[in-house]
């Protein structure tokens, strides 16, 4: 039970299904992944009405978009280390097994549409950056080695001290 809770904090600590490889190729993929670049033909987009305060544009137009992304289409085209987290989004729904977007604020069905996609975009970037981990740079890499460096000379340094505590206590005999 006490392991169940620290798992999310372990995230990176030693992955089996993310190597270097992958972890270098999806940060490729996030580099020129944009709202323009996201793949407008496995999506299905329906309209209906929206609602809320409106009067006749809402009781009569169907300006409400909603995008249906069915993973099994999704998951070939993004990193294999993100298909857990999109499994897992918010937006996923079981039945379908798809990611469903909706988007209602504007009055004109081509600006809703677009912010459905505009929403996509950000899950699977969101969800990217949760998964992905950052490039180390070489200077945080000698500061981490000179940091790890000084504390194992201060563990020495005490252990020495401690030492040397304990071996001026000892009664010295002389025959």
């Amino acid at each position: 039970m006490f392991r169940s809770c620290l798992t999310p904090f372990r995230r990176f600590a030693s992955r089996s299904d993310g190597d270097i490889t992958d972890v270098q190729r999806a940060r490729d993929w996030l580099a020129t992944l944009s709202s323009k670049t996201l793949p407008r033909h496995i999506c299905e987009v329906s309209f209906s009405r929206s609602s809320g305060p409106g009067g006749q544009n809402v009781n009569k137009v169907n300006s409400k978009a909603t995008l249906k992304v069915p993973l099994n289409s999704l998951l070939p085209l993004v990193p294999r280390l993100l298909h857990s987290e999109l499994r897992a989004s918010r937006y996923m729904t079981d039945r379908s097994q798809s990611l469903i977007i909706q988007s209602d604020g504007e009055r004109k069905q081509s600006n809703n549409v677009e912010a459905c996609f505009e929403k996509f975009y950000q899950i699977l970037e969101s969800s990217a950056k949760q998964v992905i981990p950052g490039e180390t740079s070489e200077e945080q890499r000698k500061h981490v080695q000179n940091l790890k460096r000084a504390s194992n000379e201060a563990r020495l340094k005490s252990k020495k001290l401690h030492s040397s505590k304990k071996s001026s206590r000892r009664t010295k005999y002389d025959d």
